[in-house]
């Protein structure tokens, strides 16, 4: 069974629940005296601990997906293979699976949509990552044969896995709930995280001598996407957002990358890259780099091109309130920023669950098809 599946976790809640009954039921006999019963009380508080904490976490992980398999959470995730024969499309995006949307009609793409699982090879950065594709049941519909769509890249947090775009944040059926309802255009979304060069935190930098990760974001990703699938090639075909991490890169992105991002969302965004423990040595003394991956330096001092921002923060629970109100204010003609601020909410998948909607709207507003 999965670490994430309901079988696990409501077996964890069962044993917790049932140990609990029998610490209650046993400790009348457990209380006399002796070493055999101080060890039996010493174990049966023990054992009866340990499954309420697995019970906790496994619901906690099942809520916010910080880890998607046994393996992944013991540290043995092996990493991606890359090689597939029966993948259709360019030769830097191979498609190694599909699944279903939770909507009615997901059986059949032209009504539910699909995801794809997909790994993308950098010509210039050589970097390899998995992704996955959403493509919307317009895609697949006769109707919209010789249609280009837009498409947005979608990042995660560090080091949050691809999976919790589609189970945690649902990215995949908010736009499709949102394009039914007439709210936006369909669009496609390539979804994944931003660690790219694993386990290292990389801040979407090109780091000097070491993984080109803004090259391969920038660059080799939407060329190899709009290689494969209906996507245009042109600014205003493409959008970046993501949250945490994740949004500090799409922000980022969009901001240094006018001529191929139109617009940058940023769900609990920072704005100068992180350097600590889990990025190394991201600039090798290079002050140059070092100011340009702060996103309000940039801002004063360097060129803004005819991109659009959204950027989000609550007034209680974010500690990004005083950095987004300063971003706000830096962004100058041709360049437009809007913003959500919500009363509270913290630095959650809550929090960013009541942003999405809105941002994907405002995403699809930003772009175009053609």
């Amino acid at each position: 069974m999965g670490l994430t599946s309901d079988k696990v976790l409501w077996s964890a809640v069962a044993l917790a629940v049932l140990l609990f009954v029998a610490t209650v039921l046993l400790w009348p006999r457990l209380a006399r005296s002796g070493w055999r019963r101080v060890v039996g009380r010493v174990g049966l508080l023990l054992v009866t601990q340990v499954a309420l904490f697995a019970a906790v976490g496994l619901a906690a992980n099942r809520s916010f997906l910080f880890y998607g398999s046994w393996a992944d959470l013991f540290g043995r995730e092996q990493g991606m293979g890359v090689v597939v024969d029966h993948a259709a499309g360019s030769k830097d995006v191979r498609v190694v699976g599909t699944r279903t949307l939770d909507v009615p009609g997901a059986g059949r793409p032209a009504i539910g949509g699909q995801i794809q699982k997909v790994v993308i090879a950098g010509d210039r950065s050589g970097i390899v990552s998995p992704a996955y594709v959403y493509l919307p049941p317009e895609y697949f519909q006769a109707r919209y044969a010789k249609r280009t769509f837009p498409a947005a890249v979608v990042l995660t947090g560090y080091p949050g896995m691809a999976e919790n775009l589609i189970k945690g944040l649902k990215y995949p059926k908010t736009a499709y709930v949102q394009a039914r309802e007439g709210r936006m255009q369909p669009m496609i979304l390539v979804m994944l995280r931003p660690t790219v060069a694993p386990p290292r935190d990389t801040e979407c930098v090109d780091v000097p001598g070491g993984p080109q990760t803004e090259t391969f974001f920038a660059e080799d990703l939407p060329r190899a996407v709009s290689e494969t699938y209906r996507v245009g090639t042109k600014p205003r075909n493409w959008g970046f957002m993501g949250n945490s991490t994740g949004a500090y890169c799409a922000l980022k992105i969009a901001l240094h990358h006018p001529d191929r991002f139109a617009a940058g969302a940023g769900f609990s965004a920072y704005y100068r890259a992180a350097e600590d423990v889990t990025t190394g040595d991201l600039f090798h003394g290079d002050d140059r780099l070092r100011k340009r991956s702060d996103l309000l330096w940039s801002l004063d001092h360097l060129p803004q091109g005819n991109s659009s921002f959204l950027v989000t923060t609550s007034k209680r629970g974010e500690d990004n309130l005083k950095g987004t109100r300063e971003f706000v204010r830096k962004v100058k003609s041709p360049a437009e920023v809007s913003s959500i601020t919500l009363e509270s909410g913290g630095h959650n998948f809550n929090t960013w669950n009541r942003e999405i909607p809105a941002g994907l709207v405002w995403m699809g507003g930003k772009l175009s098809a053609t």
